[in-house]
């Protein structure tokens, strides 16, 4: 049986094929890591694939209350995928991995001190948060944002380092010039060697 389990978070229209072949880079790297890249629980309305939360209407205002409403199929999802890797409750084993939306939710459920987790990969993300801070102690996060995102702005994972560090969580934040909204090769590796850091601690 795998020691952990990393859990892929899409980005908003897509699906968790899009992700999953990150496992499939990292399984040499991570040998004793499972992976699950579930599709998010709601179709998105304007083209084919899935959402975390619906964007209709959004605004920086009403974000942190899209949310908030995503939790409960978001937590829905992970803990069927726990059970379903023989790890129910134990959320000190998993870490959830995020690109874009998919990100949003990782920081939403760090942030928030839902689960004891190993560790966050958010690539492409904001902090959608407009509470106080409550993490759980002791979970690494590391952030990864191309300067040349369009879609997100990297001064977003600028706001979440500081917040998150200022709650007391131990993050590290990575900014690569010349990448727009996507996951480079570099970040991949990056976050597969923390990954393997979460794990041995």
């Amino acid at each position: 049986m795998a020691k952990a389990l990393v859990i892929f978070l899409h980005g908003v229209g897509s699906n968790g094929d899009d992700l999953a072949v990150l496992g499939q880079h990292w399984a040499s790297l991570l040998p004793d890591v499972a992976f699950a890249s579930p599709n998010a629980p709601y179709p998105f309305e304007h083209a084919m694939g899935y959402q975390w939360f619906s964007l209709t209407g959004i605004t920086a205002e009403n974000r942190p209350a899209r949310v908030r409403e995503a939790r409960a199929a978001f937590d829905e999802t992970l803990q069927q995928l726990m059970v379903q890797h023989g790890m129910a409750d134990a959320w000190d084993k998993l870490i959830l991995v995020g690109f874009s939306q998919g990100s949003i939710m990782a920081l939403d459920a760090l942030a928030s001190g839902r689960y004891p987790l190993a560790g966050v990969v958010a690539f492409s993300g904001r902090l959608s948060f407009d509470g106080t801070l409550t993490p759980k102690a002791h979970i690494p996060a590391l952030l990864i944002h191309g300067k040349a995102d369009s879609v997100i702005p990297y001064s977003e994972s600028e706001s979440a380092t500081q917040r998150l560090q200022a709650a007391g969580v131990t993050v590290e934040a990575r900014y690569e010039a010349a990448t727009g909204h996507t996951i480079s090769s570099q970040g991949a590796m990056q976050a597969a060697t923390f990954i393997a850091q979460c794990l041995q601690d």
